[in-house]
């Protein structure tokens, strides 16, 4: 069904910076002391030059997972624009990593569960063995798990502050449906989620175990048990973070093994267990489109994700500013911050650790209440 391969480990910031892509420069001080040259300052925390310039190195790796069929020239362009936000990108991370803390969030379960899943996608027996591969790639483990516990928490800040004020009406939804009625006129076509368990390198013993293992899965999902959680808890694919999303294929796209088994299932009906050349998969039918117009109902769902996304970019700046009035950010001269707040102070000279007479006394944010259904 898809190439299965190493996930990269340095390219896990939330909002674009890939901070473990490479060493740092350093500033020489005074008596021979060798320090860190401070890029910016949020509250009591600074950014680095070499933060900065590790985050400057992964743009183009960044640039290239975001866009794999770019052309150099294509690819560069994108790596100019990210540049031009990536100092207030790393400030944003910051100031979305301290709320998280105000806020009392934990993640630590979460984090146990991100590190197992990334396990299973890389086919790695224990834990001891990703912090091995992980190391071997020339990154520190404590450094790896804790990108991953502040992509966890600017997620969770995310979610609670931005993403669960924000509603979208039924009316919103007709009228982008009718405004768009073109977008929905289709082929047959069914939307796939996979339960995959991989036999890569495995023995025959060792593939006719996976093979119980998948029937067993597929017993439970007879029973009843949801097909999500299972995915989540077992799958070894990489669309497993992504509830085991294909996504969307019409007649003629999958192999004919497949189309046969996933054209004549219903919405949330799922296939046998099928051997691939890498493994074992259970396949379900998120749904099933007939083919013409699409009813609104069929299509509900997408066109709220369309126009969430849509809003969440000015709700995320609107959510981003607020956290900016109420913090302490300076930055130093050469360096630009896209966006920082009208009046903010620029650093002249600065110090390891902020002045008392300098820091702002943070109050509480006063957040707009949820607004209603349109």
């Amino acid at each position: 069904m898809q190439n299965r391969k190493w996930i990269g480990f340095g390219a896990w910031a939330l909002l674009g910076a890939a901070f473990l892509a490479a060493p740092g420069a350093r500033a020489q001080a005074t008596k021979g002391t060798v320090v860190e040259e401070i890029v910016a300052r949020v509250n009591n925390q600074i950014i680095t030059l070499s933060d900065y310039e590790k985050a400057q190195a992964g743009l183009k790796q960044e640039a290239a997972q975001d866009c794999p069929n770019c052309s150099p020239m294509q690819l560069q362009g994108e790596v100019d624009k990210k540049q031009k936000d990536l100092l207030r990108d790393m400030i944003d991370q910051q100031l979305l990593i301290e709320r998280a803390k105000d806020m009392d969030v934990s993640v630590e379960t979460d984090l146990v569960k991100r590190l197992d899943e990334v396990r299973k996608q890389n086919n790695l027996a224990t834990l001891e063995e990703l912090e091995k591969a992980v190391e071997s790639q020339g990154i520190v483990w404590e450094d790896y798990k804790t990108q991953l516990r502040n992509q966890l928490l600017t997620q969770e800040v995310i979610r609670r502050e931005v993403g669960g004020r924000m509603n979208i009406g039924n009316d919103e939804i007709k009228k982008y449906y009718d405004a768009h009625k073109q977008d929905f006129n289709r082929p047959e076509e069914v939307a796939l989620q996979e339960l995959f368990l991989s036999t890569d390198g495995k023995s025959p013993e060792e593939v006719a175990a996976v093979h119980t293992r998948a029937d067993d899965l597929h017993n439970r999902l007879v029973k009843g048990e949801d097909f999500d959680t299972l995915v989540k808890r077992y799958s070894e694919g990489s669309t497993a973070q992504q509830d085991g999303d294909l996504g969307e294929f019409e007649r003629g796209q999958l192999s004919k093994q497949l189309e046969d088994a996933v054209f004549a299932l219903d919405k949330n009906q799922f296939t046998d267990v099928i051997q691939t050349k890498t493994g074992f998969e259970i396949l379900r039918v998120r749904d099933h489109y007939q083919a013409g117009l699409q009813p609104m109902d069929k299509v509900e769902n997408e066109i709220s994700n369309v126009l969430y996304k849509e809003k969440m970019d000015p709700a995320m700046r609107d959510y981003l500013g607020m956290l900016r009035e109420e913090s302490y950010v300076l930055v130093k001269p050469g360096y630009v911050d896209s966006a920082a707040v009208a009046g903010a102070t620029v650093i002249q000279e600065v110090a390891p650790t902020p002045d008392a007479t300098d820091k702002k006394k943070k109050k509480k944010l006063a957040l707009p209440p949820p607004k209603a259904n349109s």
